[in-house]
């Protein structure tokens, strides 16, 4: 059993905890892999799949799973829920930007957004799902040395550099994952 400022995430995504720690500041962050295969269509039903894995191993914990990815409108929706392995090895960054890269050559609209969802498990077994998105665009060629994934080629709305261009506050501040921790922050206080 852990203390109540500890929150168990389903990941070993070492930038992903990182982000979560700068988002929920005083929560002591936990990561542990899940082992859980995301077999759902959705990222509501993949975290879902990934809380429901962990939380039985931490009772009375707060326990907390996501999924995010890239939807770009262009290509359907795409990457989607298999962002992570849109070319398919799982984390393979440099070939899912470059394959995200091909599959718009020569498309004008490149609108697309990141989308997160997050589901909680409340320390008396209770789930709570929160969901946080962030606009933008797909840039033509990658900029800038921060972030992860395909930071350097989304540009959110509003802003001219991409995620990977932007200090960590900026993108937390307007990210998928900064707003859904925001509301997931109002449920575990």
């Amino acid at each position: 059993m852990t203390d109540m400022n500890t929150l168990i995430v389903a990941t070993h995504n070492a930038h992903k905890l990182r982000e979560i720690g700068q988002i929920l500041p005083g929560w002591d962050i936990r990561g542990e892999d899940s082992g859980a295969e995301e077999t759902a269509e959705t990222f509501v039903g993949n975290a879902r799949i990934k809380a429901r894995a962990i939380a039985p191993r931490h009772p009375g914990s707060w326990v907390m799973a996501d999924d995010s990815g890239l939807e770009v409108i262009a290509l359907g929706g795409e990457p989607g829920v298999r962002s992570a392995r849109y070319a398919g090895r799982d984390g393979d960054t440099p070939a899912n930007n470059a394959l995200l890269l091909k599959n718009l050559s020569g498309v004008a609209d490149r609108r697309a957004r990141f989308t997160c969802a997050i589901v909680l498990v409340a320390p008396d077994g209770t789930e709570h799902v929160v969901e946080g998105h962030c606009p933008g665009r797909i840039a033509e060629a990658p900029s800038g040395a921060g972030g992860f994934g395909y930071d350097p080629l989304f540009v959110p709305d509003g802003y001219d550099r991409s995620f990977a261009e932007l200090s960590s506050d900026e993108k937390n501040a307007i990210s998928h994952r900064g707003r859904a921790l925001a509301a997931a922050r109002a449920i575990i206080g």
